[in-house]
């Protein structure tokens, strides 16, 4: 019996140790494989993708656009950590077509820059501004930097797609647009250069949404405007889960 009881007295002082000793096996989470690709690609933030559509007054000058959205784009990283924004601002006559990638911060600064303007003045340059879609961490960015281009000559279109493709398929065939325009300028527009210019029209004629299609995206109704996002995105989520029901409510007598 002395024996015995001096086993396991030995045993359990030599557990720890040999808990130690046990080759331990790596257990990673999802969070750490996305910093981690964060790490290698030289990214502190997860990049994210905006699509927006807005109506303008006649006659901007695209002088006064860009100056307005890079003193804005500058305060913003000034103020507020982030990713810098890249992307593409097409002008058509009275309307654009604005693609931004950079951090949810940060697009959240630009949204709510548009909304305090629209708000705080009554006759601002941008009008019916919608979100056409956000596309939440995106694996890399298709535009080395942010540009703007002046489509000066508007493609004129002998079938209108609005009145004949329902709204699905305007969509779907706007985004292969876009992607394939996006696709053009990160292969033929070098990195630091001033962007493809006021030419494209010339150059890539068939990748260049009609303005049409960037009017009827304004109208419909199914995209929200800033307001309505931010709305959102700012109020508090709270859910109420079925075990915080009680029925009948509780009364007291």
């Amino acid at each position: 019996m002395a024996f015995t009881a001096h086993s396991w007295k030995s045993n359990e002082r030599s557990f720890p140790l040999a808990a130690l000793l046990r080759p331990q096996v790596p257990r990673g989470n999802y969070l750490h494989l996305l910093e981690e690709k964060q790490r290698l690609q030289l990214k502190k933030f997860l990049l994210h993708r905006m699509f927006l559509v807005a109506n303008i007054q006649a006659n901007m000058e695209k002088k006064e656009i860009a100056e307005y959205h890079d003193q804005v784009f500058q305060s913003i990283l000034k103020h507020h950590l982030g990713e810098a924004v890249t992307g593409l601002l097409l002008i058509y006559p009275t309307s654009v077509l604005h693609i931004l990638e950079s951090s949810s911060g940060t697009l959240h600064q630009i949204l709510l820059d548009y909304f305090n303007h629209e708000r705080g003045e009554t006759e601002f340059w941008v009008q019916k501004m919608k979100i056409v879609v956000i596309s939440h961490n995106i694996p890399t960015r298709l535009f080395m930097q942010w540009c703007v281009s002046v489509v000066k000559v508007p493609v004129l279109y002998l079938d209108d797609m609005t009145q004949s493709q329902s709204l699905e398929e305007v969509v779907t065939d706007f985004f292969i647009q876009t992607h394939k325009l996006a696709l053009y300028l990160f292969k033929t527009v070098k990195v630091g250069t001033k962007g493809p210019g006021d030419s494209l029209y010339q150059t890539a004629p068939d990748l260049l949404p009609p303005e049409q299609i960037i009017k009827y995206l304004c109208k419909s109704e199914e995209f929200m405007d800033p307001a309505t996002f931010l709305n959102m995105y700012d109020k508090p989520m709270y859910i109420t889960s079925d075990s915080e029901l009680v029925w009948p409510a509780p009364s007291s007598f």
